[in-house]
C-alpha cells in the first residue's frame, strides 16, 4: 500500500541532508518505491543539471549502498514587454516645418515620450536579459522621430543608438 514518508531536512558537514524514516522491520528481500518531491530554490546559476547524492543505510547491514542522480535543471520566466506612449496621440498641422539648424525642442516637432516595462512574471528570476528596440526615425527618407534622449531605471543598462540626438537639440 501508499503510505506517506515522514522526512526530516537537516545539515550534516556541510551538506543538506533529507533523512527519511521508511520503517522497521522490514521482511528480507522486500522491495519498496520511493517518489520524492523537492523544492530546491537558488539553482540560477547552477549549470543545466543538479546531482543528488543517494544513500540507503539499515541497521541490519554494516556499509550503506550509495547512487547518485542527476536532474536536469530548467530554469523558466515568462517576460511581458508593455509600452504606450505620451501622447498616444499627435498630429502635426499640414502646414508645419522642421526649422533647419534651430536647438529649440519645438522647431523639431512635439515631443512624444515612448515608455516601455519589461515585467518578469516567473516563476523563475531571470538575468542577462536583452531587449533591442528598433525605432522607425526615418520614413522616405524624411526624418519620421527625432531620437532625443534615452533613459532606464531598475538598474539596467542601455546602449544609445547612434543617431541620438544627432543635431544637439
Amino acid at each position: 500500500g501508499q503510505e506517506k514518508l515522514s522526512c526530516n531536512p537537516r545539515k550534516e558537514n556541510g551538506s543538506h541532508v533529507v533523512l527519511c524514516e521508511l520503517g522497521n522491520p522490514m521482511k528480507a528481500g522486500a522491495r519498496i518505491t520511493v517518489d520524492m518531491e523537492l523544492s530546491v530554490s537558488g539553482l540560477e546559476d547552477m549549470g543545466d543539471a543538479i546531482t543528488f547524492q543517494l544513500q540507503l543505510r539499515s541497521k541490519n547491514s554494516p556499509s550503506p549502498a550509495n547512487a547518485s542522480v542527476t536532474v536536469p535543471v530548467e530554469a523558466q520566466a515568462a517576460m511581458e514587454l508593455r509600452g504606450n506612449s505620451l501622447p498616444a496621440t499627435t498630429v502635426l498641422p499640414a502646414s508645419w516645418h522642421r526649422v533647419e539648424g534651430s536647438r529649440r525642442l519645438e522647431d523639431h516637432g512635439i515631443k512624444v515620450e515612448h515608455v516601455y516595462q519589461l515585467h518578469n512574471k516567473g516563476p523563475s528570476t531571470v538575468s542577462g536579459v536583452t531587449l533591442r528596440l528598433a525605432v522607425p526615425s526615418q520614413l522616405g527618407g524624411r526624418i519620421l522621430l527625432y531620437l532625443l534622449e534615452l533613459g532606464t531605471e531598475g538598474g539596467m543598462n542601455c546602449t544609445n543608438p547612434p543617431d541620438l540626438n544627432a543635431e544637439q537639440v
